[in-house]
């Protein structure tokens, strides 16, 4: 090849490469415009807690503020009926008293401390929320998702029961008339922290704000596991 030649060569081969180079860059921007946003991973965390028949569930403060009459923990299995079976924890000035709980629909029934047999009473009595709401796509924890603003990916981690999940944390703000429709009370906007694992399972959230009127701000954790799970919940009560 002539040394005409060969310059000739040269310029078209710098362009064939950047070409292509461009390309690959083409195909990479496109795989990456193609990953799901955190408002994609709580769209399908909320849609997928929505069409569960159930779960089991735990709610818990460690930072309950003093002097407020609340609920500390809850526990138990939530269903789409919606129904609800477990136990609250709640406080009461200052003692702590676990008690039975079932709700179903509108109904919520408590072994009442003192008290024989089941009551029908309102939770929001004892700044409690109703069990059976959890699961409701428009006043439980999936419109808490669905609310959720300033959404932000951070790190994964393992968890799960043997450890074999690979959880990643969100975090975003949620409005605390949302927040309400859970926990009554709530006001203001609260700061959220979720842990969504690759098959858009919720499997926890924290809520932190202000839960109690006059009160300082605390976090509430909950905590979702058993998908798919089943019960036939029924109430052990008569309403008032």
């Amino acid at each position: 090849m002539t040394k005409r030649t060969w310059m000739g060569v040269v310029p078209a081969l710098v362009l064939a490469l950047g070409a292509s180079v461009s390309a690959c860059g083409g195909d990479d921007s496109g795989s990456k415009s193609g990953a799901k946003t955190p408002e994609d991973v709580f769209s399908a965390a909320q849609a997928r807690l929505t069409v569960t028949p159930g779960v089991n569930l735990t709610l818990e403060t460690k930072d309950l503020p003093e002097g407020i009459n609340g609920i500390q923990k809850a526990e138990g299995t939530a269903t789409d009926a919606p129904a609800f079976e477990g136990s609250l924890t709640v406080t009461l000035s200052g003692q702590a008293f676990e008690v039975p709980v079932v709700g179903v629909d509108d109904l919520v029934c408590a072994q009442i401390p003192l008290t024989p047999g089941w009551s029908d009473v309102d939770p929001a009595d004892y700044g409690a929320p109703d069990p059976a709401g959890f699961l409701s796509p428009d006043n439980g924890f999936a419109a808490i998702l669905g609310a959720a603003t300033d959404l932000e990916k951070n790190e994964s981690i393992r968890g799960g029961a043997d450890n074999n999940e690979i959880l990643t944390k969100y975090t975003g703000t949620v409005p605390g008339e949302v927040v309400a429709k859970v926990i009554p009370g709530a006001s203001g906007d609260f700061g959220l922290t979720a842990q969504i694992t690759d098959d858009d399972e919720l499997r926890e959230l924290a809520l932190t704000g202000v839960f109690y009127p006059d009160a300082d701000a605390n976090t509430y954790t909950v905590g979702f596991d058993d998908y798919g799970t089943t019960k036939d919940i029924q109430a052990p009560c008569d309403p008032v």
